[in-house]
């Protein structure tokens, strides 16, 4: 018999880091893993992870009715051992209690539906959660940060302590190393590690949880549209979020749109579509996409809620950035800035993670209310302690909100429907709080003619 022929060194590196990067998975993986996705007003998302594909069988009981509902669903190698359970006939604000059976193993929990209002002026207090940049260290990566570069993990613990409403996650949710950038085996071992590290457990169920991406879990450092397997993570961050949709049939990615009481999420896919920032700036130059613009026009048209979260893992407004951010497409961002102009547009406020640091920017617009976005980053990754000059001496930045150190941010909708108030809250891994702001709804409209 022929012998193989010997691996050559980064061959044998890259079987090193995957066979790693299993073992770290097998081991952080125990059993079923339970996330509680997006929650509407008569069902709720369930995504479990088995940790081998089998059967999973869901009961659960709406509150108030002594009717068991149950559904059997198998769980995939294709799928990464995933399904996702809708549990439905739950009373609008109501709760189910239910189980989740596989593989020997079994997990309860409760599920709670949105509350269902006619009268905006009856909308209840909604509590947002916000963050991005999650890594996981790993003893056996390949580069020495891969072991250090993450830390403060209970900030999990002390986000779940809030009891949000809802999680947004603003991307790099997962951090793919260089060694799984073309190696989809590894990819998902890392999805499926990320998901499964102990310290995240109880959040996934304190909440609801909504998504969006940025590079670090689309692909490469900056990565932008040319990254020839973002088929592939397209793939992984469908499975493993449960967001109400992904994209438009023509058009791939993970935009989409989602509520809380009044609160409505304007998701944004800022990878899938991008072009390179250095191409000279024209029609051909984008962040977004053609056909992503055109549905954001009509999703923001659409919206009816008092406030409107427009969320992308890469800064919108920040002019005094030298990193990634929608400054590197001037044609677009001017053309999104006059659309909300022209259309008048009340509630907004933009969300965006990536920068290891938060702040508050405000930009004013003559004859218009500013806009506001608030950064949250980093959650476990290493914060960026001190931002360079330009960034503290940004005109923009509301005075007190820049602060480098790993964080969450809470956003509070409260008060009456006709007088919404919204806090905005930053807080250090431990839950104390950074910075407070607050704006008020009517004060996100345009004068009257």
């Amino acid at each position: 018999m022929t012998a193989p022929p010997p691996l050559s060194f980064h061959g044998a590196l890259r079987l090193l880091a995957a066979c790693a990067l299993a073992a770290m998975a097998n081991a952080a993986h125990a059993g079923l893993v339970v996330m509680h996705g997006y929650a509407d007003v008569t069902s709720a998302l369930v995504w479990i992870q088995a940790s081998a594909p089998g059967p999973i069988t869901v009961a659960w009981r709406p509150e108030g009715d002594e009717r068991e509902r149950r559904i059997e669903l198998a769980a995939t190698a294709e799928r990464e051992s995933i399904v996702v359970a809708r549990l439905t006939g739950l009373a609008p604000g109501g709760s189910a209690r239910y189980s989740v059976e596989g593989g020997g193993e079994r997990r309860e929990g409760v599920v709670r539906a949105q509350a269902h209002f006619e009268d905006a002026k009856a909308a209840p207090p909604v509590t947002i959660a916000i963050g991005s940049c999650y890594f996981l260290n790993d003893e056996n990566g390949m580069r020495p940060r891969d072991r250090d570069y993450g830390g403060e993990e209970h900030i999990f613990d002390a986000i779940a302590d809030k009891r949000p409403d809802v999680m947004l996650w603003l991307g790099d949710n997962v951090y793919l190393r260089r060694q799984e950038y073309h190696d989809t085996a590894a990819m998902a071992a890392r999805y499926r590690a990320q998901r499964a590290a102990p310290p995240l457990r109880r959040l996934l169920t304190a909440t609801s949880h909504l998504a969006i991406w940025d590079d670090h879990d689309f692909g490469p450092n900056d990565a932008d549209g040319s990254f020839t397997l973002k088929g592939e993570t397209l793939r992984l961050f469908r499975l493993y979020w449960a967001n109400p949709g992904y994209g438009l049939p023509e058009t791939p990615g993970i935009f989409g749109v989602a509520s809380a009481a009044d609160v409505d999420f304007v998701l944004l896919d800022g990878r899938y579509h991008r072009t390179h920032p250095r191409l000279p700036d024209g029609p051909d130059k984008t962040m977004f996409g053609a056909a992503q613009l055109a549905w954001l026009r009509s999703a923001l048209l659409n919206a009816r809620g008092s406030v409107k979260l427009v969320a992308n893992g890469s800064q919108f407004w920040n002019a005094a950035s030298r990193f990634e951010g929608l400054h590197q497409f001037p044609g677009e961002q001017k053309a999104l800035h006059d659309f909300l102009l022209a259309q008048r547009i009340p509630g907004l406020l933009f969300l965006s993670g990536d920068r290891h640091f938060t702040e508050l920017l405000r930009i004013d617009r003559p004859g218009a209310y500013p806009l506001h976005e608030f950064t949250s980053s980093p959650l476990t990754s290493r914060a960026w302690e001190k931002p360079e000059a330009r960034e503290r001496d940004n005109p923009q930045v509301v005075p007190g909100t820049l602060v480098g150190r790993r964080q969450f941010g809470l956003i509070r909708v409260t008060g009456p429907g006709d007088d919404r108030r919204i806090a905005l809250e930053s807080y250090d891994a431990k839950g104390a709080l950074l910075w407070r702001h607050e704006l008020r709804a009517r004060d996100l409209a345009f004068p009257a003619r």
